[in-house]
């Protein structure tokens, strides 16, 4: 076998051999529900001109990324589930590679959230001047920056780990990520741990931050405004954002909250993969249903479909 520090044994999906058809399958099932869901959203907005508008262009942002979180994940999973957990081998430079992908995703799901409450705050506080403040340009600059600042943050995190050396070659997660590389090293962590504190409370924080101010700026303008159009706007647009964030910040709190309990040091790995599986399934749903527009346009599409099929027939 070649150098174990270049080869590293992965834990993978811990199932039972009796259980592993039926999680194959229904992981299997998700992955094509997330790539369906999310691509078909993405291409419904994008060949229909009356969708293109900011807040649907900045959610292609959000359906972009679930695919590709969910692909830096689940196709992994899937190939080692009839696997023997004593042969899950995995070169170093992918597992390199799986870890960056899905940090890219956790931090990207956050600042394309970002942007998107900056949409909905000019949409509803200051529709007059909306269609000045959000031209194509700037929904150009914002998806871009949103993409941009997500991978510097992870190029740094990831590279720190990169650069130890490493003394050990078994991977104690399902997958791959920046803990499970560092923790390959028998050398000093502590700027690992510091900046990856940082990046945490930096990334949640902004998020939080942002996502908070804008949402108390919204229910500030529809209290004072006697509007019910706009009211009723706002609760449909902003429910819909906020039930996103929240499933994406209740997924990623779990993870960090079972970090506290090494005992429930499996439910933690089960709840990582769920981070990854659970809000890209969501997301396209919540959106595809509860936006007026969308939901009309699938519609449309499915009848016109039934209409073709039935006249062939």
């Amino acid at each position: 076998m070649e150098n174990q520090t270049d080869i590293l044994l992965l834990e993978g999906l811990k199932v039972t051999p009796q259980s592993s058809i039926p999680a194959f399958i229904l992981l299997l099932l998700i992955y094509i529900f997330i790539m369906v869901s999310n691509i078909g959203l993405v291409v419904l907005i994008f060949t229909e001109k009356s969708l293109h508008q900011p807040m649907y262009l900045l959610f292609c942002n959000m359906s972009i990324n679930d695919a590709f979180g969910a692909t830096a994940i689940i196709p992994r999973l899937l190939s080692d589930v009839f696997v023997p957990s004593t042969d899950r081998y995995i070169h170093y430079i992918d597992c390199v590679i799986q870890a960056f992908c899905a940090h890219i995703h956790a931090s990207a799901s956050h600042t394309v959230l970002i942007i998107m409450a900056f949409d909905r705050y000019v949409a509803i506080c200051n529709p007059l001047h909306y269609a000045t403040i959000m031209t194509n340009r700037m929904v150009v600059t914002l998806s871009v920056l949103a993409w941009m600042v997500s991978l510097l943050m992870v190029l740094i995190l990831v590279g720190l780990s990169v650069r130890l050396s490493r003394c050990r070659w078994i991977i104690f997660n399902p997958f791959c990520d920046n803990a499970s590389l560092f923790k390959l090293s028998c050398e000093s962590v502590l700027i690992n741990n510091i900046y990856g504190l940082s990046y945490t409370v930096v990334l949640l924080g902004s998020s939080i931050g942002s996502v908070a101010l804008t949402y108390l700026r919204i229910a500030a303008a529809c209290v004072l405004s006697k509007k019910k159009a706009l009211n009723s706007r706002a609760l449909q647009t902003c429910a819909t954002h906020l039930a996103v964030y929240i499933i994406l910040f209740v997924s990623g709190a779990i993870i960090i909250i079972l970090h506290r309990f090494p005992h429930l040091s499996d439910h933690r790995k089960l709840a990582s993969i769920l981070f990854h599986v659970v809000p890209p399934a969501m997301n396209a749903v919540i959106y595809g249903v509860q936006i007026k527009a969308v939901r009309q346009k699938i519609f449309i599409m499915f009848t016109r479909n039934t209409m073709n099929v039935t006249r062939v027939k």
